[in-house]
């Protein structure tokens, strides 16, 4: 099929399944018929669900890209860059498929409204895109909320045979600003460092002594540190010239809060590729997505909190 002829039309549905059996009635025909048709299909879904689809696949395994969730896609902020667009990138002037359960039984609330926000922004990432995205929720599992969140972020429900519009789908932006909620405060035993605009160095030093002290691996410690030099440097150069750090370990992860005076208008900010050459920024959210194990940010025009997670 040439370029030409790629329908341009994105399909966002949600597939509501109760079971393995319902799991793999709603996704292994998804695949075979997008083998058949010549469309590139991938599948990154939690460990134990990848491995029910591969078996079921037989040989077809071999033409699918095949991709754990729960490592890919740890950090919800991370998904749409590396793991839905790096994807459809790779196959340019052909309509692509995928199926992608970035909300499985073991996510934290902690977790979700990055989550919650990442599947509304899919709509936004692909509009106009040749693209078919299968989001699996298992409704036996999942929080009630959950589910019902799924209907504002997916146009289309799949509940066994029935295929239906929903109803309650709304504008990804306005689904997303939905849950850009404040932050949890840090504890009053948190470590605080104020930023100025020479501080960069010792924001480095703060943060490296900090996560030694937490016990990080050395990489982790690298990330860490990388990440928040970037928060702190966006907060200099667009937050006002000044921001207040905190970081404090919980019982299986790290945690740095960074405050400053900018606002982040854009929804989709570190979600998508900045191009080559480009000037408009955008690059330092997009790597600490990359860097860290979960992303939050609460912004209004009076200013951001960003939270990053490093697991311990």
């Amino acid at each position: 099929m040439s370029a030409a002829t790629v329908p341009e039309e994105f399909v966002h549905p949600a597939l509501l399944y109760r079971d393995d059996e319902e799991y793999l009635a709603g996704t292994v025909p998804f695949i075979r018929d997008g083998l058949a048709a010549g469309e590139p299909v991938a599948v990154a879904v939690p460990g134990p669900k990848l491995e029910l689809i591969r078996r079921a696949l037989g040989a077809d395994e071999q033409r699918v890209l095949l991709r754990d969730m729960t490592a890919a896609g740890r950090n919800p902020g991370r998904i749409i860059p590396t793991v839905l667009l790096a994807f459809a990138d790779t196959h340019p002037g052909q309509r692509v498929r995928l199926i992608g359960e970035p909300i499985w039984a073991g996510r934290s609330a902690t977790e979700y409204p990055a989550c919650a926000q990442h599947e509304a922004l899919i709509n936004a990432a692909f509009a106009g895109r040749p693209a078919t995205i299968l989001c699996p929720y298992n409704i036996d599992l999942l929080d009630p909320v959950w589910v019902t969140d799924a209907y504002k972020t997916h146009p289309v429900i799949w509940d066994g045979d029935r295929r239906f519009d929903s109803a309650d789908y709304a504008d990804p932006a306005v689904v997303a600003a939905g849950f850009n909620r404040p932050l949890p405060a840090p504890p009053a035993d948190a470590a605080t460092l104020t930023v100025g605009p020479y501080s960069l160095p010792a924001v480095r030093r703060f943060v490296a002594a900090h996560a030694d002290g937490a016990r990080l691996t050395p990489d982790r410690i690298a990330d860490l540190t990388l990440a928040v030099n970037e928060l702190a440097a966006n907060a200099i150069e667009h937050g006002g010239g000044t921001g207040e750090i905190a970081l404090w370990t919980e019982p299986d992860r790290l945690v740095c809060q960074v405050t400053d005076h900018g606002y982040l208008s854009h929804p989709l900010a570190g979600r998508i590729p900045v191009p080559a050459g480009s000037l408009s920024g955008g690059r330092g959210l997009l790597m600490i997505n990359q860097l860290c194990d979960l992303v939050r940010v609460h912004t209004t025009p009076a200013g951001t909190t960003t939270h990053i997670h490093l697991h311990r």
